[in-house]
């Protein structure tokens, strides 16, 4: 039986053998495309080519893929773990063809190594084929029909709706017909009762799609409109870990040597065994999947956070030690601890697993136990709502209580479900749904963008200049309007342009277009399918005419200041703190700089002072830009440049050296580092496990800083009559504040027992409740030092007192309850809550004590008057 590895590397010989230039995965993680944030299929990493907007290196081409799948139109993360072939992070086997062979080739080949590769047997293979849509005027695939009967049976060949056999990246872009090929699994007595061909895209666990072939041939258009593309083009995808279950024949993806090292894994840590118990078994796949996403998603640059991508691998993290803790009883981190069992596994061929295994660990077990106290937290919460709910004698809880559960505390909201279920109470779902909805709502609003399709203007392809020019003469190839939170702009393609399009944490560029006087602002520029493109907010009347763009020459010279200095950075950090330290991440603006590297402890206020003196002195020693343009990426290795995990680099890359500082980068940078003038360090933190971050910033802004540290250093000194020993004076001020504030606190104590013993001479009998009832100036404080006293006073005592003080002209209302009255059904926070609107303020707290702040002193003997008729 082959084994995994084999499979995978079978694969990529047989297309090799084809003329196919293998290349390694792209990065899962995906940084310079604002249409996706995951790579969700084989094709992502070509989809300039597909446009037309990169050049055909490589005619034919096959890779393995790691792919994610968990968001958007792709949503396959419920399913995991229920059923035994959904996954969130999967392997998508795939070759490609651009404008060279097509469906013949595609068909011939698929058949080839299935059959005769694998040996899988043809008499369990289905294939399917596009039935055509006429409201969109596409007819039945026959081409691809006719090529699979030369393979197959005729009632083999399945039609297949738009649904099914049309792939479409998205709403918009690649698109074309595909044929499947599915495979029958089920024993040959139950092939014999149901035609397997009536279980093809039925759903069917052991009836299953194990590679689509994608014949690109059209673009949508965002009015929803195809056009034909550049070039014809085979995209397939297989996926390899239900390939695997063909070959190794097994009938679940888990029972296959992916993931049964995994699962074996997760029992020995877990004190569990799979196969035992439906519940955990599916707990157990949930873990199993989910640790190979997390460990991917981290080595790719990713860190779980609460924003964007960020978000969905926390989600996904999150998923998985719920189910451990619910199904599992795991009440302590214990994923971190699959991790060298998933290296032992797939390691081999993602080596970067085995490179970054201490900072994937860090980093899963750190959010794991924050996590666990969420859900300490969240259990808590819920509680006291079931008690408050119990109490009201009510069964169901407010949907409202549990959104705000799953959405301020990330308690997951089916273990909510199954908690009021296990205390015999439901959930208000509609309530629950609502909130949800209201949420997405304002979270669409908020990103929506509206875009039109390109206008063509002219033929060309877009140059960037901005290396070495920031001016020039360009003319638009295309442009489209677009709508942001109400406002319109407009997205235009220049043939030539000097502006930087915003990639690899560098923000883009703004300036001017001109034309005879004539002043069009560039308010930013991004970068999408590789095109720079420019916004504006207003289109030019004479699009076809020439115009001079210009860059903002100030601010793209303080955005090289700091970009360059992050690479002095990054160099002097791996000199002090040791060669761990990598780039996880930078942003670099005008204003200043953020670098984000790996180092699992604080760095401390003297090496932040000697970086600074390190990074400074380059600076100083004003070291000359050496660029290298169009580098071989084995020789920019050896010329010192360090790839970074989780960057996609093509077979050519730019190089750029400071002295010793070398670095694989395509951002702008100063031609000299005594263009940067000056770094200052603002601040250091942690942002994840073993991630650390410094922000800084360097030439007139690094001077601004200077001068608002001299401006306070100067007032503070004013402030102790200009003392040249600013510090000393400080402790002795601090110093004598303490002792004051020690005197002031035994006199409020001593006046505090003294209004005490005045109050407990007035209390007054109503109803059988003893009650005090005052009115005074102290400050609200003081009761901290009378209510204890009353609560062990009055223990077993129907006890009340309520407090209405006006300090320094605000009126404060304050109850207190023996345990004896809360026990009679009162509630403090209630009697609060209603009084407060006689003094035009809120407030509350709990069943014994609350208070409440007002604006309306003059109501303040009527707050109180109503707090004792509550109680008659």
């Amino acid at each position: 039986m082959m084994t995994s590895k084999e499979i995978r590397q079978s694969f990529l010989d047989f297309f090799a053998s084809k003329g196919h230039h293998i290349v390694p995965s792209a990065p899962m993680v995906i940084k310079d495309d604002p249409t996706l944030m995951f790579t969700n299929a084989g094709m992502n990493q070509f989809k300039n080519i597909i446009l037309g907007n990169d050049p055909i290196v490589y005619p034919r081409v096959a890779d393995s893929q790691k792919c994610l799948r968990v968001s958007g139109k792709h949503n396959d993360l419920e399913e995991v773990g229920h059923d035994t072939y959904h996954h969130t992070m999967f392997e998508m086997l795939g070759n490609w063809s651009f404008g060279d062979y097509f469906k013949a080739e595609a068909i011939a080949w698929a058949w080839e190594y299935l059959t005769e590769v694998l040996k899988l047997d043809k008499n369990r293979l289905y294939v399917t084929v596009f039935e055509g849509a006429p409201s969109e005027g596409l007819t039945r695939d026959e081409e691809a029909a006719a090529m699979w009967e030369k393979y197959i049976p005729k009632d083999r060949i399945i039609n297949g709706n738009k649904k099914d056999n049309f792939w479409e990246m998205g709403d918009t872009g690649p698109c074309g017909p595909c044929s499947e090929i599915h495979i029958d699994l089920r024993s040959d007595e139950e092939r014999a009762k149901i035609d397997g061909k009536t279980l093809v895209n039925g759903d069917h666990p052991q009836v299953i799609e194990i590679w689509n072939n994608v014949f690109m041939q059209y673009n949508r258009k965002a009015d929803g409109s195809l056009e034909s593309l550049p070039n014809k083009v085979i995209d397939t995808g297989m996926g390899f870990e239900r390939l695997c279950v063909a070959v190794q024949g097994k009938k679940s993806n888990y029972d296959t040597d992916v993931f049964q090292p995994l699962l074996q894994n997760i029992g020995e840590v877990c004190n569990c065994k799979y196969g035992a118990d439906k519940k955990v078994d599916i707990a157990m796949r949930v873990i199993a999947d989910h640790i190979r996403t997390i460990a991917f998603a981290i080595t790719d640059g990713q860190l779980p956070s609460n924003a964007k991508a960020g978000y969905v691998i926390r989600r996904i993290l999150r998923r998985a030690v719920r189910y451990g803790y619910t199904f599992m009883n795991q009440r302590s981190a214990f994923m971190y601890k699959l991790i060298p069992a998933l290296i032992e596994n797939m390691g081999e061929a993602y080596p970067e697993l085995k490179a970054q295994q201490s900072l994937i660990e860090k980093v899963i077990k750190e959010e794991e136990e924050s996590f666990l106290r969420t859900l300490e937290t969240g259990i808590r919460l819920l509680d006291k709502v079931m008690e408050d709910t119990k109490k009201a004698k009510r069964s169901e809880i407010s949907g409202v209580d549990a959104f705000t559960l799953y959405d301020t505390y990330g308690f997951p909201l089916d273990l909510t479900e199954l908690i009021l279920k296990e205390n015999g109470l439901t959930l208000n779902s509609d309530d629950f749904n609502t909130e949800m909805e209201k949420q997405k709502n304002r979270a669409r609003n908020a990103a929506a963008v509206e875009t039109g399709d390109w206008i063509s203007v002219a033929e060309g392809d877009s140059s960037f200049v901005g290396y070495d020019e920031l001016t020039c003469e360009t003319r638009i190839l295309r442009y489209r309007k677009m709508a942001q939170k109400g406002k319109d702009y407009y997205q235009v393609v220049l043939s030539k342009t000097p502006f930087y399009a915003e990639m690899g944490g560098q923000v883009g560029d703004t300036g001017t277009l001109t034309h005879y006087g004539q002043i069009f602002q560039v308010q930013d520029t991004k970068r999408e399918n590789n095109l720079a493109v420019h916004i504006l907010t207003e289109l030019p009347d004479d699009i076809a005419a020439l115009f001079t763009a210009t860059v903002n020459e100030k601010r793209r010279a303080a955005i090289e200041a700091n970009h360059s200095a992050t690479h002095l950075l990054h160099e002097a950090l791996r000199e002090l703190l040791g060669t761990h330290v990598e780039q996880k991440g930078s942003y670099v603006s005008a204003e200043s700089l953020r670098f984000d590297f790996s180092h699992f402890q604080k760095v401390t206020p003297e090496e932040l002072r000697t970086l600074e003196h390190m990074v400074n002195k380059r600076i100083r020693e004003n070291v000359l830009l050496n660029e290298h343009r169009n580098v071989p990426i084995a020789e920019a290795k050896n010329m010192g440049a360090m790839a970074l995990f989780g960057e996609k680099y093509g077979d050519s890359v730019r190089v750029i050296k400071y002295g010793s500082s070398v670095e694989l980068c395509g951002g702008t940078h100063v031609k000299a580092t005594g263009n940067i003038g000056m770094l200052r360090i603002v601040s250091e933190s942690s942002i994840a496990a073993g991630i650390r971050r410094i922000e800084a910033v360097t030439g007139e802004n690094a001077e601004f800083l200077v001068d608002n540290l001299q401006d306070m250093q100067r007032a503070v000194q004013e402030l102790f009559n200009n003392t040249p020993d600013i510090i000393s004076a400080a402790k002795k001020s601090l110093e004598d504040n303490s002792i004051w504030k020690k005197k002031v606190e035994d006199f409020m104590q001593e006046r505090a027992l003294q209004l005490r013993e005045t109050l407990l001479q007035h209390a007054q009998e109503i109803n059988g409740i003893k009650v005090i009832r005052h009115m005074g100036n102290e400050t609200p404080d003081m009761y901290k030092n009378i209510v204890p006293h009353f609560k062990g006073k009055f223990a077993d005592t129907k006890f009340m007192f309520v407090a209405g003080t006006i300090y320094e002209g605000k009126p404060t209302l304050t109850v207190f309850l023996s345990q004896p009255m809360v026990d009679a059904g009162f509630h403090a926070g209630n009697m609060v809550r209603e009084a407060a609107k006689l003094i035009e303020g809120g407030g509350g707290g709990q069943p014994f004590m609350a208070s409440a702040g007002g604006k309306k002193p003059e109501g303040m003997n009527a707050a109180v008057d109503q707090v004792i008729e509550l109680i008659k």
